[in-house]
């Protein structure tokens, strides 16, 4: 039996990070010489993937006076904007240890979107889409009712940033999960003021009797009917999952690469559980994990319906690539092996990103990263890669300029 040949890889993989001895992003800055090279002139360049953290005390101030005492507080304590109740953080430990290294930048926090357009503009970046830092701690506010209030305030204030901005920030709001009216009632009031797209969290906790919601189950399909229903994408974001056990040294990094690993269980929900059969018209955003994953979990999908398929209690309507390919995206900011697996992955299903202002973020070396992808796939597709297919997920015209 003769040994398959491998084709050797046509691109090598390089590496590109931070110079040693940046330090944490409050150190860089963006020096951007203006016009990628190979890039067509007039591209924008639309990070898919930033963040921005509340600097005012909005659920506080919004609450109605008789809800006050219950009202997550915000509050800035050495170098970064906290969330909790009555004093004590919840965004304690390595997260707020993280936090604590990058809002001190002038356009890090919500109070001064005017700065953060100039500094994404010095680093290169023309438009974002921004995602939640320390207020995805209320993700599992107990009181739903309450957190669903949150949800509606934290919409409000990031979509006065978005108007503000004249069209360079676009927010990523949060809904209600967990009740299908509640579903549609902030799905409708997400829309209707302007936001694109909504936070779904790949833990969704548990039910008032201790279940845990299971996104794949069909008691969701009504939660899923409506969120089809308002038209939006769906945006998943790495970044709740600790690590399990307990890390003595260097635990902030090891937290990290746990993160950085998260989608598989959800991606698997998606395709094996049905709910992209029963619900065709949905699409997903993959954020901040890379690309290099996509390959290795098709890959193993495919593997698994082969060896599995006679024990479903759901028989898969198609192929597994095509579940990707029409319904899925995902975000990087340097990612050289995905960009090299680049033809399995497909050029329309990937954004690039900055994911400014956090350490990971290519903030301070954005043009480096931006000229790697035109090395690595050619100008056409980069300009799919670094504009074009984030402004096609929101629903933006491809050709504002």
């Amino acid at each position: 039996m003769s040994t398959p040949t491998v084709p050797s890889p046509t691109r090598p993989v390089t590496t590109l990070y931070p110079p040693e001895g940046w330090g944490a992003p409050k150190n860089r800055h963006g020096h951007a010489s203006g016009g990628i090279a190979g890039l067509p002139e007039g591209t924008e360049i639309f990070s898919a993937d930033n963040h921005i953290s509340v600097a005012d005390d909005i659920f506080y101030e919004r609450f109605p006076e008789e809800l006050k005492g219950a009202a997550p507080r915000i509050w800035y304590e050495d170098g970064a904007y906290m969330v909790g109740m009555k004093g004590k953080a919840w965004t304690g430990g390595d997260f707020g240890r993280v936090l604590m290294q990058y809002d001190d930048l002038a356009g890090a926090a919500s109070n001064n979107i005017e700065a953060r357009i100039k500094e994404l503009k010095q680093d290169g970046i023309d438009k974002e889409l921004a995602f939640p830092n320390a207020v995805l701690a209320l993700f599992h506010y107990p009181d739903k009712s309450l957190r669903e209030r949150v949800f509606r305030i934290y919409n409000e204030h990031i979509a006065d940033l978005q108007e503000r901005s004249n069209g360079h920030f676009n927010g990523v709001g949060l809904i209600n999960w967990w009740d299908p009216r509640g579903t549609r009632s902030t799905l409708e009031e997400l829309k209707s003021l302007g936001l694109r797209t909504f936070l779904l969290p790949l833990n969704p906790g548990k039910d008032d009797d201790g279940n845990i919601y299971d996104y794949g189950s069909t008691a969701m399909d009504a939660v899923w009917d409506e969120i089809e229903a308002a038209g939006l994408p769906v945006s998943h974001h790495i970044g709740e999952t600790p690590p399990k056990t307990p890390c003595q040294n260097n635990s902030v990094v090891v937290g990290m690469m746990v993160n950085v690993d998260s989608f598989r269980e959800q991606f698997a929900k998606y395709v094996f559980s049905g709910i992209l059969d029963r619900h065709p018209s949905l699409k997903i955003g993959w954020f901040e994990g890379g690309i290099a994953w996509v390959p290795t979990a098709l890959q193993d999908a495919e593997h698994m319906l082969a060896s599995y398929r006679h024990m479903f209690n759901h028989q898969l309507e198609h192929g597994v690539q095509h579940y990707w390919d029409n319904h899925m995206s995902a975000s990087f900011m340097v990612d050289p092996l995905g960009l090299q697996l680049i033809d399995r992955i497909g050029v329309d299903n990937v954004m690039w990103s900055s994911d400014y202002p956090h350490n990971e973020s290519t903030f301070g070396y954005s043009e480096k990263s931006l000229a790697s992808v035109v090395d690595a796939v050619g100008a056409d597709d980069a300009v799919k890669i670094v504009s074009t297919n984030v402004k096609k997920f929101l629903g933006l015209p491809v050709d504002a300029s």
